[in-house]
């Protein structure tokens, strides 16, 4: 596995964090936040991921929504809780508290836009 830094997801995935904390900090609705959100991150992290690994377009998106999957079943369990953070404002922030069904649809959501905006790259 070779690193290899590509500029243009690094300023991709930089427009992607701003955009999530821009929603985390000022927008508190039923849609933006709880789905949009849920879809961005995904790009996001297939952003981040691919800014400095030469990875394969499926096999990238297949790990990142595996790793989205994994963290919604990680609420699911109440990990946060388990592991005695349930305080940490962090902890909930980045592994969140309440599984939704919704945020898996969402996830897949923002996989399918990435292998559809990747599509030549498969």
């Amino acid at each position: 596995m070779k690193i290899q830094f590509n500029s243009s997801y690094f300023v991709l995935a930089a427009i992607f964090f701003i955009i999530e904390v821009l929603i985390a900090l000022f927008v508190h609705d039923q849609i933006i936040r709880p789905y949009i959100g849920d879809v961005l991150v995904v790009m996001l992290i297939y952003c981040f991921v691919k800014a400095f690994f030469n990875f394969p377009v499926l096999n990238t998106t297949i790990g990142v929504l595996l790793f989205a999957y994994l963290i919604e079943t990680l609420q699911y369990f109440q990990f946060v809780k388990r592991i005695g953070m349930e305080h940490s404002r962090l902890a909930n922030v980045v592994i969140g508290n309440y599984f939704a069904w919704e945020d898996i649809i969402a996830y897949s959501i923002g996989a399918v836009i990435i292998l559809l905006a990747e599509r030549g790259k498969l």
